[in-house]
């Protein structure tokens, strides 16, 4: 047995921790980054010493307690590479690195809550089918109960992990077919367990849980603009927006969607959606920096910083399907500031909507 006396991961240099979540094992397990010198940061599964010197990982049971965990260690490892006596420059270039991985998990995470709250809203008024209505393979069978008590909370589900069976736990994946009969139990590693998590959200908008899953996020970013837009009438909203324009602010950002003040043709505040270029994709959002729009895509990519410390302004475009963005006349460019608003405000804001 491995113990943490004879660990050889103690001497490494722990940059953040950052907690990610495991279907298979229903629990949020801690990563760490870990400094790599002059090549870039890598996450690994964070271990801890246990008890009578054993090595552990660091999981917990809940998003909530998780987060908090990482929230307390983090301003500490954070202080503690500040006081590194090291290459000033060098030292911003690591900084900026974790902050830009520390971004992209957060970013990530807000945004799939926001996409599960709103495929469980979308689905609040469809029939729930009592456990005896549904139609099972004869294999399937010892899973029944447990199935439809997933179902009454997620009535859209054509794949999910069951595995209660006589007081016992297993790991099972079962596939809503055509016929609308639930298939044979299927074993479920971590790859199928993710697949059932991915089809809380996917299924939700009618999309596959099994397709490339990038490319699925897209599609349900677009369809989340309409309901986005529906947000500009809400008071709580209009509220926010005033207190913004008090406070000068034309551009407020959360979990991939924008408040946008259009100050020509009487248009006030509009809904534009994030977008990204190659070289920007999970940067740094560099918050001091504004966007300059010359046109009126509807498509923001926002101001970020490269590994090298280069600073990149923002800009407004089109899609890639979209045609060109109508340009600005030279004397209406618009440079902006903008402020970004944690992920649980959109995933509140969405919540305070009625049932359609």
């Amino acid at each position: 047995m491995l113990k943490w006396s004879e660990f050889g991961r103690t001497a490494d240099i722990i940059l953040a921790v950052w907690p990610y979540y495991r279907p298979l094992h229903e629990r949020w397990f801690m990563q760490e980054l870990v400094d790599k010198g002059e090549n870039t940061p890598v996450w690994r599964d964070r271990l801890v010493p246990g008890e009578n010197d054993t090595v552990r990982s660091e999981h917990y049971p809940d998003r909530e307690t998780a987060i908090s965990a990482a929230k307390l260690l983090n301003p500490s490892l954070a202080a503690a590479l500040s006081a590194r006596v090291m290459d000033p420059l060098a030292k911003r270039s690591i900084e900026l690195k974790v902050e830009k991985a520390l971004q992209a998990k957060q970013r990530l995470q807000d945004e799939e809550a926001l996409m599960l709250r709103e495929a469980l809203r979308r689905h609040g008024d469809d029939k729930r089918l009592d456990a005896s209505e549904l139609k099972l393979a004869t294999a399937s069978e010892p899973y029944r109960l447990d199935l439809a008590e997933q179902l009454t909370i997620m009535p859209y589900l054509k794949v999910a992990k069951v595995g209660r069976s006589n007081n016992r736990w297993s790991h099972t994946l079962l596939f809503l077919g055509h016929d609308g009969i639930w298939s044979k139990p299927y074993h479920a590693g971590e790859k199928g367990a993710l697949t059932a998590e991915r089809a809380k959200i996917a299924n939700g908008f009618d999309l596959s849980a099994v397709s490339h899953w990038g490319k699925t996020k897209a599609q349900i970013r677009q369809i989340l603009l309409p309901r986005a837009n529906q947000l500009l009438q809400l008071a709580s909203v209009q509220r926010l927006l005033a207190e913004a324009m008090a406070r000068g602010e034309r551009v407020l950002v959360s979990n991939g969607i924008v408040f946008w003040y259009e100050p020509d043709g009487g248009v006030g505040w509009q809904v534009k959606a994030t977008s990204s270029t190659r070289d920007s994709e999970g940067a740094t959002i560099w918050n001091e920096g504004t966007i300059l729009s010359t046109n009126h895509g509807r498509l923001v990519v926002l101001p970020y910083i490269k590994d090298s410390g280069e600073q990149i302004r923002g800009h407004t475009k089109n899609g890639p399907n979209d045609g060109r963005a109508l340009p600005r006349h030279r004397d209406h460019f618009v440079e902006i500031p903008f402020s970004i608003y944690d992920g649980d405000l959109m995933i509140g804001l969405f919540g305070e909507l009625p049932y359609e």
